[in-house]
């Protein structure tokens, strides 16, 4: 995040009830930084279609009515949600065809977006099977944060932010945890596995502390966890303190253990019932 601000914020919908969360937490997040929202659904289009399938199964006048429903819907969401908004945020409504995740990295593109708002079902190993949105696949293409939020995790304000720490410094998740806890003034709690701790000549807490000391005055704590697994220990560690946001990556470190787990890329946006804020480091490196 370049800008350190929110401008445009993005919420792909379905009209699943889903998209409910994810638009009560963009307004939620327009609210405190004056922004805009942008409610885009992707009318799916074989024309170019990323593999083989039965085109005959989509004619013109199936696609006009389905674009026609679509539109009705999304002027129907807008309608509803508008005058939740305060300031001089809009919600912007955008109705597109062809493949999901190609539209909407072209919309994020440009038009600017600065964060992508996803609801995510109970349904977590079906809904990472079938969905045609993957944060695991978005979060390495875009260079924006990609918060996930279920039902669960509709928390009034971001109090408590845990910002989980592997081997390096994530200048860019730093950034932009302290520009949410300017906004909701919340705390930070920095976290990382004590065996991370000792086999690294060079304190990864004590030098992450500095950097956000550097640019912010927002209150922060540090704490080493026990565990093997960071994505674990920082998901107990987070349902301990009743935290309200997790900043994550989508790197294997930030992946729960276990075999099945492995086979099923079970992100900690898929685990966590706290709302989850990713932002690759190869894509802000971009």
């Amino acid at each position: 995040m370049q800008n350190k601000q929110l401008y445009n914020i993005l919420v792909p919908v379905d009209f699943t009830a889903r998209n409910k969360w994810a638009i009560a937490k963009a307004i939620e997040l327009a609210n405190n930084f004056n922004c805009n929202i942008h409610l885009v659904h992707v009318v799916f289009n074989p024309v170019f279609p990323l593999i083989p399938i039965d085109a005959s199964r989509f004619t013109p006048y199936a696609s006009h009515i389905n674009m026609q429903v679509s539109r009705e819907k999304l002027a129907a969401l807008k309608a509803t949600y508008k005058n939740q908004l305060c300031g001089d945020g809009q919600i912007e409504i955008s109705l597109l065809q062809g493949h999901h995740q190609a539209q909407l990295i072209q919309y994020i593109e440009s038009y600017n977006m600065d964060m992508v708002v996803l609801g995510l079902s109970k349904f977590n190993l079906l809904e990472r099977i079938i969905s045609s949105i993957s944060i695991s696949l978005l979060a390495r293409k875009i260079k924006i944060p990609i918060l996930a939020v279920r039902s669960s995790g509709l928390v009034s304000h971001f109090k408590k932010i845990v910002l989980p720490l592997h081997n390096d410094i994530p200048v860019d998740r730093i950034k932009l945890a302290t520009m949410l806890a300017r906004s909701f003034r919340s705390t930070v709690y920095l976290v990382s596995l004590r065996d991370n701790i000792n086999g690294n000549p060079n304190n990864i807490l004590d030098t992450a502390l500095e950097v956000v000391q550097s640019v912010s005055t927002i209150p922060v704590q540090c704490f080493l966890l026990e565990g093997k697994n960071l994505a674990k220990s920082t998901l107990d560690f987070s349902k301990r303190i009743n935290a309200d946001l997790i900043l994550g990556q989508t790197i294997k470190e930030f992946r729960l253990p276990g075999l099945w787990n492995k086979i099923t890329n079970k992100l900690l946006s898929y685990a966590s019932k706290i709302p989850v804020l990713t932002l690759d480091k190869t894509a802000a490196q971009a």
